[in-house]
């Protein structure tokens, strides 16, 4: 969005900062200012949220920075309650592109409506209310209601991944994209804004492995190189490692983007790949057409991991290529809750 939230300040330096920021030296200066910055997908997520506060708070007369706890609260409340859906004629007019809510947020939705609250103020130069104890039981009872546990992307199976590059026209420049994007996220277990960041000079190609080197990421903020192993798999029409050297190769280039746009070719030709990066948005359509409109870019990851619990795989060996720093976050990307399929009730014995 262009135009920032009325009476909240934009995800970028603030107006207070930016007065810190000019009395800093410049060694300080630039620290703070590495400091106030987070993940693109972070800041756009920010940015929508900060509006919808900013809406909510002229609509009821309160003030969006500083708030007080009787603001936020009414606000967590609002966002937490059930929606009527808008009439046909009365209703408010619906933006382009923006979906009538007619049910509750999400517990992590809410957090993160709270947590770009919490940077607007950080921007502006104002604490947080100090008295937070009526907005943390609010919260904990809306956590109550709604329940812990949040949507997870849907794992597909080593087959139906299979299956979807069987499919994929090879004589296109698309189609050769496409399936080493979708072999290399998923043996990598790659979150789809580290697809989008990817550069051709990160890989390393060894005869063991693919090697490549990520120096950010969603949980690496401070720039410690992290390294992600990719294998060489028995069939080369499955083997992410053949797959990507094949759309190397149609690329033309040592530097620069990894997964790029593809502009439209002259019939029976194949296209000539463009430098501009695909979107996170993009690459979230990539994997809706090539698997199916259930599944999302996070399915990759969530599927990495799910097959590698069932095949055996230690939650240690998992982290070391999700680079998630708990066990629980890979219990929660497990999706493995089908009573029926997945229980030790049927191997008892009986």
């Amino acid at each position: 969005m262009s135009k920032s939230p009325r009476n909240v300040p934009a995800v970028t330096t603030g107006s207070a900062v930016a007065a810190n920021l000019a009395r800093a030296s410049s060694k300080v200066a630039g620290f703070l200012e590495t400091g106030l910055q987070g993940a693109a997908n972070t800041e756009r997520a920010y940015k929508s949220d900060l509006n919808t506060y900013a809406e909510f708070c002229a609509l009821h007369g309160f003030t969006a920075v500083p708030a007080d706890v009787t603001t936020l609260t009414e606000y967590v409340a609002h966002l937490a309650s059930e929606k009527p859906t808008p009439d046909a004629g009365g209703g408010r007019e619906k933006k382009k592109g923006q979906q009538p809510l007619t049910g509750p947020h999400a517990l992590a939705t809410i957090r993160r409506h709270l947590a770009a609250i919490r940077k607007a103020h950080q921007l502006s130069g104002h604490p947080m209310p100090a008295t937070v104890d009526a907005l943390n039981i609010v919260m904990e009872g809306i956590a109550r209601t709604l329940g812990k546990r949040q949507d997870q992307a849907l794992a597909f199976t080593v087959e139906e991944l299979k299956q979807a590059i069987r499919s994929i026209d090879l004589e296109t420049t698309a189609g050769l994209r496409d399936r080493a994007l979708l072999l290399v996220g998923f043996a990598g277990a790659f979150r789809r804004s580290e697809l989008v960041d990817l550069n051709i000079e990160q890989l390393e190609f060894t005869e063991r492995a693919l090697l490549v080197h990520l120096a950010k990421s969603k949980t690496n903020q401070y720039g410690a190189v992290e390294d992600k192993a990719i294998f060489y798999a028995p069939n080369a029409d499955f083997c992410p490692v053949r797959c990507l050297r094949a759309w190397l190769n149609l690329l033309g280039r040592t530097t620069g983007p990894l997964f790029v746009k593809i502009p439209r070719a002259t019939p029976g030709q194949m296209a000539a790949p463009s430098d501009k990066r695909l979107s996170d948005i993009s690459i979230n359509k990539l994997v809706q057409k090539r698997l199916g409109p259930a599944y999302s870019a996070h399915s990759l990851r969530v599927s990495f991991v799910t097959v590698a619990v069932l095949n055996g795989q230690s939650h240690k060996a998992i982290k070391n290529q999700t680079k998630q720093k708990t066990d629980a976050m890979i219990e929660r990307y497990t999706q493995l809750n089908n009573v029926v399929s997945y229980n030790a009730a049927q191997a008892l014995g009986l």
